[in-house]
């Protein structure tokens, strides 16, 4: 299995501890410019594109999460850096979940957005996937966004609702349908309960992607958690309540340094 070197960008104090930042799939890492400028008042932010995201390469599928999760690992390993704190969105989250099942000794602190144990088996991804590999990204473009941000979002910054669509047309078909793929099979029921990092799981109360209960189920799986809906806010609650979202972090990641497992 060939790991993939992956876009990555580090900002903040240079001697400051480090959070990594794992977008949703179908974002880049501009999804977190809201929060960088309090995370790096006294963090490192360390984040990354996924494959065929940005300028990260996209090789030929299929993908798994391990193979994805691996990726990530493979720059906290160029980097030195033997142990984070992290954040996850969407996808992202389900990469953190199982590093902190495989790798306990990597994650320091843990917050999960918009995330669950398992993708509900609407066999929508599989569909999704097909019609990219049969008609291209912008058949698509309008129904992977739209659960993105509330109606309100969009009438209130439509320029932020347009950008974000603009940057889903710039990723790799290809390899989006294959990121596409790995979420449709994603249950990661077995693995919630090996997670010992201190959790912070945040949902987006109008998510029509992952409604609360999910993020409630998996907030209830693992020992050391703490369980918050931001009202207000769709799939993307870091960039539509931003201030929130931040807040939330900033309480959670400067809590007691968690011990390194043994």
């Amino acid at each position: 299995m060939a790991l993939i070197p992956l876009q990555y960008r580090l900002d903040g104090p240079r001697q400051a501890p480090v959070v990594l930042l794992v977008p949703p799939f179908g974002t880049t890492m501009s999804v977190w410019d809201a929060q960088l400028p309090v995370l790096t008042r006294d963090y490192q932010v360390l984040r990354i594109n996924h494959r065929g995201h940005g300028f990260s390469p996209a090789p030929d599928g299929p993908y798994t999460i391990a193979d994805m999760a691996l990726d990530v690992l493979r720059v906290l390993e160029e980097r030195g850096l033997s142990r984070v704190s992290a954040v996850g969105a969407g996808f992202g989250s389900s990469l953190l979940v199982w590093i902190a099942a495989n790798s306990p000794r990597t994650l320091g602190r843990l917050a999960l957005l918009a995330a669950a144990p398992r993708t509900p088996r609407s066999h929508r991804w599989d569909r999704i996937a097909a019609r990219i590999r049969a008609a291209g990204l912008d058949s698509v473009a309008a129904e992977v966004t739209l659960p993105w941000f509330t109606p309100d979002m969009a009438d209130e910054r439509p320029e932020v609702v347009e950008r974000f669509g603009e940057d889903f047309g710039e990723l790799d078909p290809c390899a989006f349908a294959s990121v596409c793929d790995a979420v449709g099979a994603l249950d990661q029921r077995h693995l919630v309960a090996a997670v010992r990092a201190p959790t912070l799981v945040v949902s987006g109360a109008h998510d029509p992607l992952l409604p609360p209960g999910h993020g409630r189920r998996l907030a209830d799986g693992i020992v050391d958690s703490r369980f918050e809906v931001v009202a207000g806010a769709a799939h993307l609650v870091g960039v539509e309540r931003a201030d929130r979202v931040g807040e939330l972090l900033v309480d959670h990641l400067a809590g007691p340094r968690p011990e390194t497992p043994t």
